[in-house]
């Protein structure tokens, strides 16, 4: 299977994988947002958010990801890879994506107001730049919203007061 055949079970798979990887964003408060870059069914690169720990405002998970696998195999340009991200990608990381020629990117929840691939923008698919990539969202796409909504919940939620009696 080449990166542009999507495969139900094996995007499931792969995916959570990411979410794993979301859930260690989690654990050291980072918005919990997990990428896997495959090729060939192995994984050359793999991140999660670390924005506030890296003090990096570029450590989204999907850079964190790209990196390491450009790393792994020494060329920026990732051809025939699929990048599996729990968030829709934002326009950053989406332009990260065009620039290393990702051919597929498949990810969980949509981001309705920055995301890139489709929902709030489409870079990914945009006409007008040098490289396009077939994007499918959607998968597990509950589990990886759930994560979300219950991290900003808690994050969100007031601190709990303390009994002095």
């Amino acid at each position: 299977m080449d990166a542009g055949e999507p495969n139900d079970a094996q995007d499931r798979d792969w995916m959570r994988r990411a979410l794993a990887l979301a859930q260690r964003a989690a654990a050291v408060g980072e918005v919990p947002v997990g990428a896997v870059v495959v090729q060939g069914g192995e994984v050359l690169g793999e991140g999660w958010n670390q924005p506030i720990g890296a003090s990096d405002p570029t450590a989204h998970a999907e850079i964190v990801a790209l990196r390491a696998a450009a790393a792994r195999i020494g060329n920026y340009r990732l051809v025939d890879s699929t990048l599996y991200v729990t968030l829709e990608p934002c326009p950053m990381c989406a332009g990260a994506m065009v620039h290393a020629r990702v051919a597929r990117v498949v990810y969980g929840a949509a981001d309705p107001r920055a995301g890139a691939a489709g929902t709030a923008f489409d870079l990914l698919r945009s006409p007008v730049l040098n490289h396009r990539a077939e994007v499918t969202g959607g998968i597990l796409a509950e589990e990886c919203g759930t994560l979300l909504r219950e991290f900003f919940r808690i994050r969100r939620s007031p601190p709990t007061p303390i009994n002095a009696g």
